[in-house]
């Protein structure tokens, strides 16, 4: 079993979003071998809920929600972690700041989409559409690739 962390400022946005995306993805393909969650870089949001917006904005793309409580990532998640995708530089310097990746497995999340550079944060800008829409594939060239490669 792989498992995935996704992660962002204070995991509210575009983590648990890309958490969300990432059990749809696996549910339909039938993909039983890889486990994925979120967690944040910040104290900020801990305990919080999908922020509404975002809530709103993955049910209008029919994406199913979970039950959540913000969390920061920490160095038992990194320990148990194959694989963690972060947002954006900001997150990245952040979680060097939270763990030590002796693992050298965190990579930003469009390691595997070079159009996209990062995932904004739609909380300051406001685009949950688009952050749902670039999260989408995104995520789903991560599954593709991970499951292909553990399929060989």
């Amino acid at each position: 079993m792989k498992t995935i962390i996704f992660i962002c400022h204070g995991n509210i946005c575009r983590s648990i979003a890309a958490e969300c995306i990432a059990n749809k993805i696996l549910i339909d393909k039938g993909i039983t071998n890889i486990r994925v969650f979120s967690r944040a870089v910040s104290l900020e949001e801990i305990g919080n809920d999908i922020y509404p917006p975002m809530k709103r904005e993955l049910l209008r793309q029919q994406i199913p929600l979970k039950k959540h409580f913000a969390e920061q990532i920490s160095k038992h998640d990194y320990d148990e972690a194959d694989f963690i995708f972060y947002m954006d530089e900001s997150n990245k310097i952040r979680l060097s700041h939270l763990i030590n990746d002796y693992k050298n497995i965190v990579k930003p999340i469009t390691l595997y989409n070079k159009e996209i550079s990062y995932i904004e944060d739609p909380w300051y800008t406001d685009r949950f559409e688009l952050v749902v829409k670039q999260l989408k594939i995104c995520v789903k060239n991560i599954i593709e690739n991970i499951y292909e490669t553990e399929s060989n």
